[in-house]
């Protein structure tokens, strides 16, 4: 173990060492005048340093190090500086990239860090987890120069750059609030669009308070994303920021059953029950930002056995409760031997790497298309291959086989090829008669997605759904509700942390109108 760790700080070392000598060569020539587009488009990509596979699959610490300061500035001297700033329009929430690139590439990492909280109030929790490279990335003049998006300026990974080292530096700014209006807001989940949402609406002085389901905030970002990718002490951290602009969060409150939207709008101080530790009453405004938390499965036999889940049921236990940590956590966990994840999203690689890390004897993702047709990143996909985790491509379970005691012992799994493209664009599978047979595993984790879960709906009068329960918003986010806004996964479905945060910004853009006389 020893011989792991002294190599995987020999490749941190090694990097930071690559860097430096790069950068000095560079700040000479830069010295000396101007570097043009073509030198710029020479300087390497900067690789991240990580834990080693055979040494992080045995743990739950975070895979990706980050980058060092050297790293850092050679990485922001890539960027070319456009004038057209195509990166910030493929942001979902316009992130003034060019700008804090340039306090990089200066060694202002301050200044970088506060010019990306102009609009994102979350830097350290997307520069780890969302995907750049078919956002801002996807659309950099540099990427596209050298034809290859794996190549444009690796903007999420100076985001977290700066985000860590002002947060490591302790020189963390609370964003300024304005003087106290009056005015109250309910923000109904503490996920990325709830979060967004009460930072941009208590800038502009007005109370927030933040409702939260778990007893722990972060929404998606604490129960569903593991440890390894996203620590939950960086969430805290960020959340920690809301408090201190005074934002309320209360938690273990269940909108729809613990109160009603229509009480927390309408509902008067005086008929607060004696007691209640909070009114929950008598907002001017509420966002519903409650995520999708209704799990997909599939629909054949079998899978009400014992030992067969969902994603979101294996990753809560995990994650919010700590099921990693054995010796302090008392959430339940069966000892897999043979885990089998369906699905080929995010979702399913962070099943699939935490089941390996929970002990797993091996972990096997079943996926009915092709690594071509992933959903999933591909730093996802790559780093669960580095750690052993096999890929069964275009397969699918038709059902579920236990014993007598209705535990799952296996599954019957079908081969398919690949047909013409579906909406999506990604190419149909089609089921090859006859090729069935049987997978033998003891956990299966149904990795497929979610839709919204019906509680609001059924208990809030008039809210208008989709024939997905998802709820219907306007251009600003507004619902059918007169002071009702929603966003998120409640209305996009299953979706990006940033797209949420997105539709968080629209949200309190349109509620902060609303409040001006």
């Amino acid at each position: 173990m020893r011989h792991k760790k002294a190599a995987q700080h020999s490749q941190a070392a090694q990097l930071n060492a690559e860097a430096k000598k790069l950068l000095k060569a560079l700040m000479k020539k830069k010295a000396a005048g101007r570097i043009t587009a073509k030198e710029r488009s020479a300087i390497p990509a900067q690789e991240m340093p990580a834990q080693a596979p055979a040494v992080r699959s045995k743990n739950v610490s975070e895979v990706a190090l980050g980058y060092t300061e050297a790293q850092a500035r050679l990485e922001a001297e890539r960027c070319l500086g456009c004038k057209n700033q195509p990166c910030v329009s493929g942001c979902p929430v316009a992130v003034p990239i060019p700008r804090f690139v340039t306090e990089i590439q200066n060694g202002n990492f301050k200044g970088a860090a506060d010019i990306i909280k102009e609009t994102n109030l979350l830097p350290a929790v997307c520069g780890r987890v969302c995907p750049q490279e078919k956002q801002c990335q996807a659309e950099c003049t540099l990427g596209k120069m050298l034809k290859n998006p794996e190549k444009s300026v690796a903007i999420g990974r100076l985001e977290r750059f700066a985000a860590d080292w002002e947060r490591e530096k302790g020189s963390v700014t609370v964003p300024a609030v304005k003087p106290a209006t009056g005015k109250r807001v309910a923000v109904i989940g503490s996920g990325p669009a709830g979060l967004t949402v009460a930072a941009d609406i208590a800038r502009e002085g007005h109370s927030v308070t933040i409702l939260e389901a778990f007893h722990k905030p972060g929404g998606v970002m604490v129960y569903g994303i593991p440890e390894f990718r996203l620590p939950k002490a960086i969430v805290q951290a960020e959340v920690d920021i809301l408090v201190k602009m005074g934002v309320t969060i209360e938690t273990n409150f269940l909108a729809g059953r613990t109160r009603t939207i229509k009480e927390i709008l309408e509902r008067r101080k005086s008929t607060v029950n004696a007691g209640s530790s909070s009114p929950h009453i008598g907002y001017d405004a509420v966002f519903i930002g409650a995520g999708a938390g209704l799990p997909k499965f599939l629909g054949c036999p079998g899978e009400n056995l014992v030992g067969v889940m969902s994603a979101n049921e294996y990753l809560t236990r995990a994650n919010l409760m700590k099921a990693y940590d054995a010796e302090r956590a008392a959430t339940p966990l069966f000892q897999s031997s043979i885990t089998a994840v369906i699905g080929g999203g995010n979702v399913a690689m962070d099943a699939a790497r935490m089941a390996l890390r929970l002990g797993s004897g091996e972990v096997h993702v079943v996926y009915r298309r092709t690594r071509d047709e992933m959903p999933a990143r591909a730093e996802e996909i790559e780093h669960a291959m580095e750690e052993g985790i096999v890929f069964n491509f275009l397969r699918n379970p038709v059902q579920f086989t236990g014993d007598s005691e209705g535990r799952v012992t296996g599954m019957e799994l079908l081969k398919y090829e690949l047909g013409e493209p579906d909406s999506s664009g990604r190419r149909s599978p089609v089921a090859i008669e006859g090729s069935g047979y049987m997978f033998a595993c003891d956990t299966v984790i149904v990795a497929l997605g979610n839709e919204s879960n019906p509680l609001l709906s059924r208990t809030t009068e008039n809210l208008k759904t989709d024939n997905r329960g998802r709820i219907i918003v306007d251009k600003t986010q507004k619902t059918s509700l007169d002071r009702v806004y929603a966003g998120g996964d409640i209305v996009l479905g299953a979706a990006t942390v940033i797209l949420a945060m997105g539709e968080g910004r629209r949200a309190a853009a349109a509620i902060n109108k609303s409040f001006v006389p």
